[in-house]
């Protein structure tokens, strides 16, 4: 038995997008949390190599203290229950972000690459995609015209090319909110990075900083972004770069971000019964028009937003 133990009270420790779940055991003052990965859809054997190899670089992952990678059983410590998301404020949010891109340019600099999949053309392609099928014709019941879809395709085409003249990086993949915790130091504790890629410089901080599940003012995020630069280039993850091209990076990369996860999250609703997700759609959806207003590149992507999603949806939220 892994606790040694069988006076310990199990709970849910925390809800998921994905097919894993985890428990809270607790005894006498202390804790651990029980992950149940099944080995059908999870692979839990990426997390543990991932976080030790993450945790040899000074990085805060859970401690693995016992694995049945069989059976996709896992017993690790536990980081606590203090979520970025729950505790950003205006007050909060400079140190807290402060702390992850800190954190973020060790990953960049230092993180690993062997082993990891390549976020090369066919995956970005993958992803857009996912926003076609589930969002647009799915969730919105959409036929797109052959203008729409050739619109599609040249709009996908430019937000590729965007991210594969990118720097590549060892990209955590889900560097967010609901995945980062305060915690003793060394904080922020971090989370779901089994699905890590080699892929483009900006994608974990425009995941970070363009939340779908928290907004920040444009001006605000332009700093955190443009301050993000100076690091990069002094922790040598980047060469000087002019700052307008690496906010276009930014910008660009988020769009694909953004429309993948509108896609995932009515996927989520659709095939996985988890209508929660839905509730994110508007937030993560505005961050691509203000992109598409930005970029006269983006223009099919702009006209297909305006005169097909809009309507389907009832009307165009605020652009912030």
């Amino acid at each position: 038995m892994v606790l040694g133990r069988n006076d310990f009270a199990l709970e849910p420790a925390s809800s998921d997008a994905s097919f894993r779940r985890y428990w809270r055991a607790r005894w006498q003052g202390n804790t651990m949390i029980l992950m149940d990965a099944p080995p059908a859809h999870e692979d839990c054997g990426r997390f543990v190599d991932l976080a030790r190899r993450l945790r040899a670089i000074g990085l805060h992952t859970p401690e693995i203290h016992a694995e049945d990678r069989a059976n996709g059983f896992l017993a690790c410590s536990d980081l606590g229950d203090r979520l970025y998301l729950a505790e950003l404020d205006e007050q909060s949010a400079d140190r807290l972000y402060g702390d992850a891109l800190a954190a973020l340019a060790v990953i960049q600099a230092c993180g690993p690459l062997d082993g990891l999949p390549h976020y090369d053309d066919a995956f970005l392609r993958r992803e857009l995609e996912i926003f076609r099928e589930w969002f647009l014709v799915r969730h919105l019941g959409l036929v797109l015209t052959p203008r729409d879809t050739a619109g599609w395709v040249r709009a996908g085409d430019r937000l590729v090319a965007s991210a594969l003249e990118q720097p590549q990086v060892c990209v955590h993949r889900d560097y967010h909110s609901r995945n980062l915790m305060i915690t003793d130091p060394p904080s922020p504790g971090i989370l779901d990075f089994q699905d890590a890629v080699v892929g483009p410089v900006t994608y974990d901080l425009v995941s970070l900083l363009k939340d779908c599940y928290i907004a920040w003012p444009p001006e605000r995020v332009t700093d955190w972004a443009l301050g993000y630069l100076q690091l990069a280039v002094q922790s040598g993850v980047l060469p000087e770069i002019e700052p307008a091209r690496f906010l276009r990076w930014f910008d660009l990369m988020g769009t694909q971000r953004h429309l993948k996860a509108c896609g995932i999250f009515a996927r989520l609703n659709h095939r996985d019964g988890k209508p929660h997700y839905l509730n994110d759609i508007p937030r993560t959806l505005d961050y691509v028009r203000v992109v598409c207003a930005r970029y006269p590149e983006l223009a099919d992507l702009d006209r297909l937003l305006t005169e097909r999603v809009d309507p389907a949806m009832g009307g165009t939220p605020a652009r912030h």
